[in-house]
């Protein structure tokens, strides 16, 4: 396929900064987007990417950027990877506007962008092809673990919500894939969960040889969606070789298992 165009979410840093990157070098044409302008606009000097300010909790600013898209060109692939972790605190004690915040931005932001960008998706496919939406959540949406609470919940839900537009584009050249993550050591994600504690946010890491870094979840992601048209990864989870499952509690601190 002759200039390819893909949209990832949550470009600014990370798993989505390294996903269009590897995109870039792939020869892909990438639509990066995110909040934070100042982020994209350095993105863009180094790679050449297309960039989007836009909050994906805000449906006026989704709509505006499908307007963009539709007015830029054809698009042949969606990465929904705008989320986020925010506490790690019980069921019981843990605040309701963290649970909001989660669910607003991993499954209703996720849902606002595939609404939109989904006829454009149809409108890009050619004979022979096939459009992808992909999904990154975690395998905190297969299993649960102490602590996750509003996380576990937000990424089940995303993870269901992926599994039934599989089921609702069935018969479509449109391939639905779930990229779940285990334990990736970025920037910030482990930092924003814990509100800018760096020390709590370093500890998480702490006797962890070689936690996946955001450009092995970026090569998973770049791989599934160049396959073969006819082919489809329901479910990658990628893990590193030290993390067997989730996590675990010891002392009130969050620890590899």
């Amino acid at each position: 396929m002759v200039n390819r165009r893909v949209v990832v979410t949550g470009a600014s840093s990370g798993i989505g900064e390294a996903t269009a990157r590897r995109f870039v070098k792939h020869g892909w044409q990438v639509v990066a987007v995110a909040r934070r302008e100042e982020r994209l606009a350095a993105l863009a000097a180094e790679t050449g990417v297309d960039t989007f300010v836009a909050d994906v909790t805000k449906q006026n600013d989704v709509d505006a950027l499908a307007g963009y898209l539709r007015e830029l060109g054809p698009i042949h692939a969606l990465v929904n990877n705008a989320g986020g972790a925010f506490g790690l605190a019980s069921v019981e004690d843990s605040d309701p506007d963290d649970w909001t915040r989660m669910f607003d931005v991993n499954v209703v932001g996720t849902k606002r962008v595939t609404s939109a960008l989904l006829p454009l998706l149809r409108e890009g496919i050619v004979a022979g092809q096939s459009a992808s939406i992909l999904m990154v959540t975690s395998i905190a949406g297969h299993v649960a673990y102490e602590g996750g609470s509003g996380y576990n919940a937000a990424k089940f839900a995303q993870h269901a919500l992926t599994a039934v537009l599989r089921l609702e584009l069935a018969g479509e050249p449109i391939r639905v894939i779930e990229v779940a993550p285990g334990m990736v050591k970025t920037e910030e994600f482990a930092l924003v969960r814990f509100a800018g504690d760096t020390a709590k946010a370093d500890s998480v890491y702490d006797n962890v040889p070689d936690p996946l870094v955001a450009e092995d979840i970026a090569e998973t992601i770049v791989h599934a969606i160049e396959l073969p048209p006819f082919v489809n990864l329901d479910l990658i989870t990628v893990k590193p070789v030290a993390q067997a499952a989730p996590h675990k509690m010891i002392r009130g601190e969050l620890k590899i298992r």
